[in-house]
């Protein structure tokens, strides 16, 4: 809504709040009992909703205001993002005021009932509160004692709010801040996989497929948890309850269901056994944990971390013993200002989900040698049939070569030692660089997504005496991912020397059970394979980095991904593709940040065959320094191609020019007047957003549920849109364009525009249906 129109005249007399704020300085009086806690709900009720009498236990709790916070002038307690609300509270009066008002803030029209009795009919919007007088002929509603008061607003575009007081016009309160509603909406969605999870059956696989060492213990399951405030650094005295860990705190899975706010701190507890030797090590391994965290092991300090998405460790060595010991993780969540966070938010609306705190993946413990193998560095080449290892080995007392061993099944076809590469160690590191080791592979299968082929690696650190220190699994998928110029001019992307159309869903990997975390692996996997039988051959993980997992059933299921880079932070103006673009200006150190978590998601995904695009901005969100961030990508991994900016703003650097437009795919051919594309790849980057609703499956059937260019009619109308994009995305393809991304896979909260339900237990269009209909993507040149 513009709120930048001029104030509506109000039906009845009013002063504003800076009238009220004079009142009250002058009088000099203290401020009234406010009354925040509400009933209400986002349908119609029934004719007496009003009335002091009615029932409406059945009604949600709330505190007041409802409404957006971006809503000027707006104190909110409780999200409100439909286009009308009904709500009911109870005050008491020892007597009635001697002039007796309403002190109001709403966006839009409201009505206002005190004891089912009209008191204000207000048309338009305010941008603050304002005391309006109860009319004199409505005064005899009020009564000594109980009293209702009930409140009907409606919007019908943009930012929205209402809050309502009974008040003394002239001893007019201070409101205090507004008590934030600490639960989340609580769907009752629910996929078929969440439901069967438990304490003892979640996540149990092993969450590191790329490098797999036999001696782990999974640590998910129940821990005690308890919420503090933020400045509170000592262990709480008292648990709160139970947490499912690794579902985050605002889950249905987690089994609390609460809002972590900036002002708090969440606490974790468990323990494990644990059996110390002088030979080996114990790691602690976090796969993800938002945002911000410190480790305790039996009350000593073992590790720190910032950065909501990427796995990272602790050798807790030192600090375990014999038997029981006692595990605490501390974390801080702010969800917005600089956090790069991706789709959450403290205000879910819109394309904008509920915030995620806190531990949302697998957390586990590893015992290793005193030397051990970190890290496997893996790049291969098509041409050449080479699959190139370099080892990181962590410790150095002993070490001897590292013996890597390529098997293609039960047969070895090739095999090699690294030594160590003592021209590019330093004396003060722990961890210390192999020389790389390329493996020639005779008759080499080569990856994609028709014959994803996979090669298994055994690595095996030897003493200096030829005995095992340490030994390690991976594999790898040998692909060359690449670029061509064709004989119209337009450049293609080229799979092991072959052009390649992608095309994917836009693919965000929400759940209503788990929210940023799937409710198990097997469910992950429905998703991979519900797509690759649907005919797609490459998915756009957006906004997410999901659990290492999720990319290696990618890897041998034969899916390449479009892997973005988690946003958040300040965004300049969005200009798309036009001339001339700006950028967001970010702080060093913010910025550093910002580095730091893209390298750390590369760091831990980069030996995946399936990634073929890194994918740092979008839609310009948080975008900021976009040559420099390019230009680092590029040159940190020149064997994948880099979409700078999908959508815009675009900017001359990597290999991809990216558009997005709704409903119906378009490409601003134009605006790439005097060369400006002619050196990039053009791809259709985002279209589509066909909503469908499926009713029973929806995530909060009152809200406005949503899709690009507005909901079809019926089930044919939407599958005939499907078509139409289809259609013309074909059309592009003719003109240059050489990838589409449709959004998307699934329904997300509001989002009704997924190829399936959010609870993924309907599917609007059958995969063998959607694959016929993809079929054209992929005829003729």
């Amino acid at each position: 809504m513009n709120h930048t129109r001029k104030l509506p005249a109000l039906m009845l007399p009013s002063l504003t709040c800076a009238a009220c704020l004079l009142m009250l300085m002058s009088a000099g009086v203290s401020a009234q009992e406010i009354v925040d806690q509400w009933r209400y709900t986002l349908q119609a009720p029934g004719e007496k909703w009003s009335q002091a009498d009615f029932d409406d236990s059945h009604w949600t709790e709330g505190f007041g205001g409802f409404g957006t916070r971006d809503t000027p002038g707006a104190r909110v307690g409780t999200n409100w993002t439909t286009n009308n609300i009904w709500l009911r509270k109870a005050f008491t009066l020892d007597t009635i005021p001697a002039k007796p008002a309403l002190l109001i803030h709403h966006d839009e029209d409201a009505r206002v009932l005190i004891n089912g009795q009209a008191t204000a009919d207000l048309k338009g919007f305010t941008q603050e509160y304002n005391v309006v007088p109860i009319a004199a002929e409505k005064l005899a509603a009020l009564r000594v004692g109980k009293n209702v008061l009930a409140v009907h607003c409606r919007q019908t575009r943009g930012g929205q709010f209402i809050d309502v007081h009974v008040i003394d016009a002239d001893r007019v309160p201070q409101l205090p801040a507004a008590k934030r509603n600490t639960k989340p909406f609580q769907s009752e969605l629910i996929t078929p996989w969440g439901a069967q999870v438990t304490p003892e059956n979640a996540w149990t696989e092993y969450p590191r497929p790329q490098l797999v060492r036999a001696d782990w213990e999974n640590l998910n399951g129940s821990w005690d948890y308890a919420i503090t405030a933020v400045d509170q650094d000592t262990p709480p005295q008292e648990w709160s309850g139970k947490i499912l860990v690794p579902y985050c705190l605002e889950s249905k899975l987690g089994g609390v269901q609460r809002l972590l706010e900036a002002t708090e701190a969440l606490w974790y507890r468990r323990v494990f056994q644990a059996e110390p030797a002088t030979d080996q090590r114990t790691l602690l391994n976090f796969e993800a944990v938002d945002y911000r965290c410190q480790i305790f092991v039996n009350g000593q300090s073992v590790g720190a971390h910032q950065g909501g998405n990427t796995p990272f460790s602790c050798d807790i060595s030192a600090a375990i013993r014999q038997g029981e010991n006692e595990l605490l993780v501390r974390v801080e969540d702010e969800t917005e200002a600089w956090q790069l966070r991706g789709k959450q938010t403290l205000n879910a609306r819109g394309i904008w989900y509920t915030q995620v705190s806190g531990i949302w993946q697998t957390v586990w413990l590893e015992r290793v040698a005193s030397t051990f193998i970190e890290d496997l560095k893996i790049a291969t080449d098509a041409k050449t049939g080479t699959i190139t290892v370099r080892p990181l080995v962590d410790g150095a007392s002993g070490a001897g070569s590292v013996r890597i061993v390529v098997k293609d099944g039960d047969v070895q076809v090739a095999a090699a030692s690294s030594h160590r590469d003592d021209d590019n160690n330093t004396t003060a590191a722990t961890s210390h660089r192999y020389q790389p080791v390329s493996l020639a592979i005779q008759d080499a299968k080569l990856w994609s997504p028709d014959s994803p082929h996979l090669y298994g690696l055994e690595v095996t650190l030897l003493g200096a005496n030829g005995e095992v220190l340490d030994q390690v699994t991976s594999y790898a998928g040998i692909r060359s991912v690449g670029k061509i110029r064709d004989e119209a001019g337009h450049w293609r992307m080229t799979l092991n020397g072959k052009t390649i159309f992608h095309w994917g869903p836009l693919d965000q990997g929400w759940w209503p059970d788990g929210l940023l975390t799937p409710p198990s692996d097997e469910a992950m996997l429905f998703d991979i394979e519900f797509l690759k039988a649907a005919g797609f051959n490459m998915i756009r993980k957006h906004i997410k980095v999901e659990p290492r997992r999720y990319y290696y059933h990618c890897d041998r299921l034969g899916m390449m991904v479009w892997q973005d880079h988690v946003s958040g932070g300040q965004s300049p103006k969005w200009t798309r593709l036009l001339p001339n673009p700006q950028d967001a200006s970010w702080p060093d150190a913010e910025h550093a940040q910002f580095m730091l978590e893209l390298e750390r998601m590369i760091n831990s995904l980069e030996n995946h065959p399936s990634i073929t695009v890194w994918v740092p901005f979008n839609e310009a969100w948080g975008q900021h320094r976009t040559m420099d961030v390019g230009q680092w990508v590029v040159k940190r991994d020149a064997t994948r191609l880099v979409n700078i900016a999908s959508g815009g703003n675009f900017w001359p650097v990597g290999d991809i020019v990216d558009a997005h437009q709704y409903p119906h795919p378009g490409f601003p051919f134009d605006q790439g007047e005097g060369g400006r594309f002619d050196a990039y790849i053009k791809v259709m980057g985002e279209f589509g957003g066909h909503g469908y609703p499926v009713n029973g499956h929806l995530w909060d059937a009152n809200r406005d549920n949503w899709g690009y260019g507005g909901l079809p009619q019926n089930e044919a109308e939407y599958k005939q849109r499907y078509v139409t994009s289809l259609k013309m995305l074909n059309d592009l393809r003719a003109q240059g364009i050489v990838a589409g991304v449709y959004t998307q896979t699934t329904d997300v909260e509001g989002e009704i525009n997924g190829l399936m339900t959010y609870d993924r237990r309907v599917i609007k269009i059958p995969a063998e249906e959607l694959a016929r209909l993809h079929a054209i993507l992929f005829a003729g040149p």
